[in-house]
């Protein structure tokens, strides 16, 4: 998916703009949760995010979705991750 059909995507379902994050090299965040539901765009390098022991991999064009206080973890690729993240209360 590019950036255009993401954000509209976005305005369809209610979210915000989205805005750019960017995470370290090999960086990892263990079992955490986000009090918004969350929708991002991988634009550059790679995110693996593990829900309930199932991993699974996100790179350049994917979109992953987090539910509202949704229990997961995060690993970045050796090139870290940018993507784009739009937060709904």
């Amino acid at each position: 998916m590019d950036q255009i059909q993401f954000i509209q995507k976005l305005q369809e379902a209610g979210f915000p703009d989205p805005v750019e994050v960017q995470q370290a090299p090999n960086g990892r965040l263990d079992d955490h949760t986000h009090p918004f539901a969350v929708q991002a765009l991988v634009i550059e390098g790679y995110i693996e995010i593990a829900i309930a022991g199932n991993t699974k991999r996100y790179a350049q064009g994917d979109v992953f979705q987090l539910g509202f206080n949704e229990l997961h973890a995060e690993r970045y690729g050796p090139q870290g991750v940018k993507y784009l993240a739009s937060r709904k209360s």
